[in-house]
Formats: C-alpha cells, sequence, structure tokens
C-alpha cells in the first residue's frame, strides 16, 4: 500500500495525492500551523514563480496523503537531483491553491526524526512535518525550502476532500474484534512480521480497550512488507513510547495490514473496517473512544509521546 520513493517523485507533480471521500478531518497538533500563519499579500509571487527562483528545484516526495478540509497534518521528503536526503532542522513552506496563484499561507515545517536505534531500517533518518489549513476542498500546492545550506525548493501538491476516508480526529473509534495473543492461541507470529516484537502490543483487541474505557494506541503497520522508505520504524517507535513511563495507563494495539501476513491476498478485515487508504496509520483514542490524533505514514517518538500524553 505504501508508495515507493521512485514512483513517488514521478508522480509528485503530475498527479493529486490518493485520498478518498469518508471520514472526518486530519489531526494538526504536529509541527507548524498555517492557522496561525502569516496571511500572504496577493502581491506576492506565485508558488511557481517561488520554485523557479535561483536554487534547485526538485519534487517533494509525500509520506500522506488522506487530507480532508480544515486542519491536516502533512510530510514529506526532500530529495536533491543526486537521489540524496536533504535533512535539515526545518523548512519554510508556502501553501496556495494553484501552481500560478500566491501563497495564501507561510509555515515551518520540522524535520521529524524517524526509526529506533537498532531498528529497522527506514532509509531516512527524518521526515519534514508540517501543518496546514486548508479551508476548502480542491488541489493545493505547497513549496518547500530547508533552511540554511546551498539553496534547493520541493513543490508538492495534495488533494482535499470534504472528509478523510480513515476515521478523522473527534470521530468515534471502530470496535473491531483486533487479533490478540488469546485469539491466536499464543502465535506470535500470525500477529506481526516485525523481527523484535513485542507481546505488549497484542494482548488487548479495540473492542476491549474501548469496552474497558482505556485510552490506546492503534497502529496498523506491516514492518517486513512496507513498500515505501519511511513505514518501516512505526512498529518499533510504537513499542519505543509503549515503554515510557509517561505511558503508563494506555494500551498500545499493532495490526498488521495484510491477510495472513500475505499481501498476495490483500488487505485484512480491520484494514477494511478502518477504510485505510495507506499504510501506516496510527491512531491516538481516549478513554470514552474518541480519535484524538491521528498520524498518517512515519512520525517521531516525540510526535507519539505529544499524542499519548493528551488521552492520560
Amino acid at each position: 500500500m505504501g508508495r515507493p520513493l521512485a514512483a513517488a517523485i514521478v508522480v509528485a507533480l503530475g498527479t493529486g495525492l490518493l485520498a478518498a471521500s469518508c471520514g472526518g478531518s486530519s489531526d494538526g497538533a504536529a509541527a507548524g500551523d498555517t492557522t496561525g500563519a502569516e496571511t500572504m499579500s496577493t502581491s506576492e509571487p506565485t508558488i511557481e514563480e517561488l520554485w523557479r527562483a535561483p536554487g534547485e528545484d526538485v519534487a517533494a516526495v509525500p509520506g500522506t496523503s488522506d487530507n480532508a478540509v480544515g486542519s491536516n497534518r502533512i510530510s514529506f521528503l526532500i530529495v536533491d537531483k543526486q537521489s540524496k536526503l536533504i535533512e535539515r532542522p526545518t523548512a519554510r513552506v508556502w501553501v496556495s491553491r494553484g501552481l500560478k496563484q500566491a501563497p495564501y499561507a507561510e509555515t515551518t515545517a520540522r524535520l521529524e526524526p524517524i526509526g529506533i536505534p537498532g531498528g529497522d531500517s527506514a532509509g531516512a533518518d527524518g521526515i519534514y512535518v508540517a501543518t496546514v489549513t486548508a479551508p476548502t476542498a480542491g488541489t493545493y500546492w505547497y513549496l518547500a525550502e530547508p533552511v540554511g545550506g546551498r539553496k534547493i525548493q520541493a513543490l508538492g501538491n495534495m488533494v482535499v476532500r470534504k472528509r478523510t476516508a480513515a476515521p478523522g480526529v473527534g470521530g468515534r473509534a471502530i470496535a473491531s474484534k483486533t487479533p490478540t495473543l488469546a485469539s491466536t492461541g499464543g502465535d506470535l507470529s500470525a500477529l506481526t512480521t516485525s523481527r523484535r516484537p513485542d507481546r505488549a502490543l497484542y494482548t488487548t483487541s479495540v473492542a476491549q480497550a474501548l469496552a474497558a474505557h482505556e485510552p490506546f494506541v492503534l497502529a496498523f503497520a506491516t514492518p517486513q512488507y512496507c513498500q515505501s522508505r519511511t513505514c518501516g520504524p512505526v512498529v518499533d517507535t510504537v513499542s519505543a513510547v509503549r515503554r515510557r513511563p509517561a505511558s503508563t495507563g494506555v494500551r498500545f494495539i499493532h495490526v498488521e495490514i495484510y491477510k495472513d501476513n500475505d499481501p498476495a491476498k490483500g488487505v485484512n478485515q480491520w484494514v477494511s473496517q478502518w477504510r485505510l487508504p495507506t499504510e501506516p496509520f496510527t491512531f491516538v483514542v481516549d478513554r470514552d473512544g474518541i480519535i484524538r490524533t491521528r498520524l498518517e505514514g512515519a512520525f517521531s517518538v516525540d510526535e507519539l509521546a505529544r499524542a499519548v500524553a493528551k488521552v492520560r
């Protein structure tokens, strides 16, 4: 379900990102938010003119695609023409409604570290994350310029629907009877493709957590069959946050993507129930069963820890 890097670069400028038509809005709790950003004057250069300014012009490699009207957490990689990742602490981001329109907002993307030492390789040490507010449905364009070093501008777009495909922030979690050690007779290999499985991620189903009014983190991901360069470490990241003392009282649940952990058989019933258009996808749910944060794609330990702190 993930998008390979080469394909993402080819299509980033030619097509809209994948988004579907049911669900709720995305979470806006992560890095820089256009809600409080400076509104750009109509006399400003267009997005296309900014992209064509001196410096290397490349396409942003998207890490998210399920966007809706309102606040959206977006993530992306910046790769130069020599296929080298550009990873600087921050990047300026301009957002517009069209290539030939001036930006209506400016914000900051922050490079969030992804992966855990000794864990699954991400193929990237970090991913840029920003929060963009989209007032209406449609196609939006953003230009990201890493701060410092040689100048490089990455152009990307995001398709915004009225509602997201996957359940959105403020919506109710679906009471799925996700598999557990009890339901599989203790067969850990049926529950995860991780090389270092954390048994604590498979003790409780979503339905059980909801019935017990326990806050929980639900991560849909497949460590072995991840197809993009950023999705592999998600389960390791979830496990790392679970082990923190600050996570006491919160359940952590991992669900694989494919039926019988076999990509040839298609996605499993729980992925279908949650209407996931991509993977990995992670939700943080409070004790009342309300989704408070959703993280599409890769994220850092700190991003998830901040979200968990809000539901304890």
